[in-house]
């Protein structure tokens, strides 16, 4: 499959929606469990953060948006985190393990550094055993875990600290 990367615009927000929410829909992907509307995720887009890295894995030569994966700073309530990114990605599940995740990482990590970011964190579902493989494979290491740290559908959840250095 050829990918181009390139930075999200509000008007990728159907296409940003559509991959989240068939992940929500899924319920073993992630944490979030309530669908985002189109105009969420316009929102969220036009008001991501100008530190932040937002990239979406175009398929070429149809211009089907196939992933996507976004990197905020940590925290902007002091500047000790500064250096520390928080990262997600999500993939459609018809793409998945055909090298997209491995396009984003690629392009995200050049990106933050560019942006001066030293460490990017991240928390995996501990039932989310290919998306810890895919963190591991792009040099993350396991910190630790937060136990029962969501409630998805009734069931607790415990989910998986993660954090490369840059």
């Amino acid at each position: 499959m050829q990918l181009s990367i390139r930075a999200a615009e509000p008007e990728d927000a159907a296409a940003v929606a559509g991959i989240l929410n068939a992940v929500i829909e899924e319920g073993v992907y992630s944490v979030f469990d309530t669908p985002f509307t189109v105009e969420d995720e316009q929102r969220y887009i036009e008001s991501f953060s100008k530190r932040g890295v937002f990239l979406l894995a175009v398929r070429q030569p149809d211009r089907q948006v196939v992933g996507f994966q976004n990197m905020e700073p940590f925290a902007a309530y002091t500047h000790a985190f500064d250096h520390v990114g928080v990262m997600g990605t999500y993939i459609a599940a018809a793409h998945r393990r055909q090298g997209v995740a491995t396009a984003l990482f690629a392009a995200t990590f050049e990106a933050a550094r560019r942006k001066s970011f030293e460490k990017i964190f991240t928390f995996v579902r501990s039932d989310n055993q290919a998306a810890l493989a895919a963190y591991l494979k792009h040099g993350f290491s396991v910190i630790g875990t937060a136990r029962r740290q969501a409630k998805i559908r009734g069931a607790y959840v415990d989910e998986i600290l993660i954090e490369k250095f840059l």
